[in-house]
């Protein structure tokens, strides 16, 4: 005598493991807006950040022919800033 439902007559669900995850795309994501004032906005960004970033690579380029070479250097106010927060406190 069978006790519950036989095993051969029930569904087999697929596992997490074996469903199938959507493939994402690599990149910004972000909304598109709908509104033309919106793209106007996000295009005139864009195109100020390019030029930004071209003055700043042309500044440097100018900088490195006259000099030679660039190095970073840490600033030496480091050591006058623990002065200086102990005078904010005040």
């Amino acid at each position: 005598m069978v006790q519950g439902t036989n095993k051969t007559l029930q569904k087999k669900t697929p596992s997490r493991a074996q469903q199938k995850k959507p493939v994402l795309k690599k990149g910004q994501r972000v909304i598109a807006p709908k509104k033309a004032a919106a793209i106007k906005h996000v295009t005139l960004q864009k195109s100020l950040s390019a030029k930004i970033n071209t003055s700043v690579e042309r500044q440097m380029a100018t900088v490195t022919e006259s000099r030679g070479k660039l190095t970073i250097v840490k600033s030496a106010g480091t050591g006058q800033a623990g002065s200086s927060s102990t005078k904010s406190k005040r």
